[in-house]
């Protein structure tokens, strides 16, 4: 299995030889590092932790993060028997074009929603007697039991959740400039941290 982490750049989009346009999301990714390795005798299961971005400024190291002084550490399962070691590299090169893979990353967040944009409710009509009342979510409660059931949807916080996407393909791949083109969209603004796994 392959892993890398990265950071989305943004949307943009591509044309074939036939004029087709392709809406494609560029990702900055790796050099990462492999940090650990953990076996099924040792950890109870096989994985491996890697870094990305490396702090420079010794100031900015804590005693927490000795020997791992990388911005952003994550772990992967990974089979029995794999190859990477620690201090090995992964990069860009790892991945090909056509490959397909799954990208995982937090979401953006849209702050305190109603019902109708957080869980895409009816809410009322715009006649017969409603007034003000358009985007309301309804009665919450029921005769018994006497209180809101919990799990209810109702408004509040939307986004800033991990969102894995499966089935996105890799367009092109820029060894020079560590670039992933994928196609389609992928969770998160501009600068999120991003997990590939192919």
């Amino acid at each position: 299995m392959k892993f890398i982490l990265g950071h989305k750049i943004g949307m943009t989009q591509m044309f074939d030889k036939n004029g087709k346009m392709t809406p494609v999301t560029l990702v900055v990714v790796g050099p990462c590092s492999v940090l650990q390795k953990k076996n099924i005798e040792k950890d109870g299961y096989s994985a491996l932790q890697i870094g990305f971005k490396k702090i420079e400024k010794k100031s900015k190291i804590g005693k927490s993060m000795k020997g791992k002084e990388y911005r952003h550490v994550k772990e992967c399962r990974v089979a029995e028997g794999e190859t990477l070691n620690v201090g090995d590299e992964i990069t860009v090169s790892a991945f090909e074009e056509g490959q397909i893979v799954k990208v995982s990353g937090i979401s953006k967040g849209k702050g305190f929603q109603g019902g109708v944009k957080r869980h895409g409710m009816h809410g009322r009509n715009a006649t017969h007697g409603v007034k003000h009342e358009e985007r309301e979510i309804g009665s919450t409660g029921s005769r018994f039991p006497q209180h809101v059931i919990k799990g209810r949807k109702m408004p509040g916080r939307m986004g800033s959740e991990r969102i894995s996407v499966k089935g996105l393909k890799i367009m092109k791949v820029d060894p020079e400039n560590n670039l992933l083109v994928i196609k389609g969209a992928v969770p998160g603004t501009k600068s999120t941290l991003l997990e590939i796994r192919g």
